[in-house]
C-alpha cells in the first residue's frame, strides 16, 4: 500500500524537508507542550531527566503535529482522508481534517482502547472496524482509499515523520543541553522524526527508542539489518503494536539508533511514577520512554535525558486496576 499513499497527495515542498523546516509551518496549529522535572526521578534513575508533556498536546499525543501537517498540504478538491489507528492517529487526523472542513475515515481493530473510539468520534471521525491484525488494518484502508478518500497513514509517510520531528526542534529549544532524548517506537514515525531533527541540531544529541517486549520489531530489525515481517504484538502499550514501517526503519538505520526494550510490568511501574511524582495520567505507550531508562540505567548515568511522554489517552478503570498491584507493592 506504500506505494498510492505518496502518489495522492502533494509533493513535499523543498522547504519542508527537516523537521525544522516543517515547524514553521505548524505554527499556530500546535500546542507548545511544557516540560516537567522531578528530582525524586531524577534520584531514582541516576541521571537528569526532563519530561517532553506530548500527552498534552490537542488530542492527547504527538500525532496532532503529524496529521496536522499532512492534512495541510492536501490538494484543495480533496474528497477526505483515510487512515487506520490503533487511536491517536485517528484522533489526530479527524481534528486535523475537520479543520479544514474534510471528513476523516478510521479504521480500527474491534479491540482498540474504548476511550480513544470515542475520541476519534469526538473529533468529527468516522469508525470502521476490523480484526486486531496488520493485514485487516491495511485491507480495510485500501477499500476506503479506493472509494475515493485519501489515505494518511500512521507513521509510514514523509509528511508525518516531518510533523513527528518536531517534537524534538521543540524540546531541543526548551532544554538546549540535552545529551539524549528517549522515546517510544511503534511504527517508528516519531522516532525517524527525532533522528532527523537531531542531525540536524548544533551538538549531538543522541537519539533512543524504547520498545516493549511483546512488540520487538523494531529492536529485532534494526540488530539485524533488515526489516522483519514477523510480527505477533502482545503487550498492554495498545499504541506500539505496529509493525515497523519501511521508511522509519530505513532513517533509524541511517542514523544507527538505538532500541531498549522493557517488559509490561517495567511500563506499569513507570505509569505508577508519573502518576504518583508528576500527577500526570499517561497512557502505557507513553510511560515506555521512562520505562526504558530505569531498566537501563547504566546507559544513562550522569547524563541530561529527555524523556517523551508521547500520550495520555487510556482507559481509566482497568488500567486502575493493573496500577494497584503497584501501588500496593509500596
Amino acid at each position: 500500500m506504500t506505494g498510492y499513499y505518496t502518489n495522492m497527495l502533494v509533493d513535499t515542498p523543498d522547504h519542508e524537508k527537516t523537521p525544522q523546516q516543517a515547524q514553521s509551518c505548524l505554527r499556530g496549529q500546535v500546542l507548545t507542550t511544557p516540560v516537567l522535572r522531578a528530582d525524586s526521578l531524577d534520584q531514582l534513575a541516576g541521571c537528569q531527566i526532563a519530561f517532553k508533556c506530548e500527552h498534552l498536546q490537542k488530542t492527547g499525543s504527538f500525532k496532532f503535529r503529524g496529521a496536522s501537517l499532512a492534512v495541510s498540504r492536501l490538494n484543495d478538491d480533496c474528497a477526505g482522508v483515510a487512515t487506520h489507528s490503533s487511536g491517536n492517529h485517528g484522533a489526530a487526523l479527524a481534528a486535523a481534517a475537520t479543520a479544514r472542513g474534510l471528513p476523516a475515515h478510521v479504521v480500527m481493530p474491534d479491540n482498540a482502547v474504548r476511550t480513544k473510539v470515542e475520541s476519534v468520534k469526538a473529533h468529527g471521525g468516522y469508525v470502521h472496524f476490523c480484526q486486531p491484525t496488520q493485514q485487516a488494518r491495511e485491507q480495510g484502508l485500501a477499500n476506503l482509499v479506493s472509494d475515493g478518500f485519501v489515505p494518511i497513514p500512521p507513521y509510514d509517510h514523509d509528511d508525518i515523520i516531518l510533523g513527528q520531528g518536531t517534537v524534538a526542534v521543540e524540546f531541543l529549544d526548551q532544554v538546549q543541553d540535552l545529551d539524549t532524548i528517549v522515546a517510544p517506537i511503534g511504527g517508528g514515525g516519531l522516532l525517524a522524526g527525532l533522528a532527523m531533527a537531531a542531525a540536524e541540531h548544533a551538538r549531538p544529541v543522541r537519539i533512543v527508542g524504547a520498545e516493549p517486549i511483546g512488540a520487538d520489531d523494531a529492536a529485532r530489525s534494526l540488530n539485524s539489518g533488515q526489516r522483519t515481517s514477523r510480527h505477533e504484538p502482545d503487550t498492554i502499550a495498545d499504541g506500539l503494536r505496529a509493525l515497523i514501517g519501511q521508511r522509519n526503519f530505513s532513517i533509524l538505520n541511517q542514523y544507527a539508533v538505538d532500541i531498549l526494550t522493557v517488559t509490561d510490568a517495567e511500563i506499569l511501574s513507570a505509569m505508577n511514577h508519573l502518576w504518583r511524582t508528576l500527577k500526570q495520567v499517561i497512557e502505557p505507550s507513553g510511560a515506555v520512554a521512562l520505562a526504558a531508562v530505569l531498566k537501563h540505567a547504566e546507559q544513562f548515568s550522569g547524563q541530561r535525558v529527555g524523556v517523551i511522554l508521547s500520550g495520555g489517552n487510556l482507559d481509566l478503570e482497568p488500567m486502575f486496576a493493573l496500577l494497584q498491584p503497584q501501588c500496593a507493592a509500596r
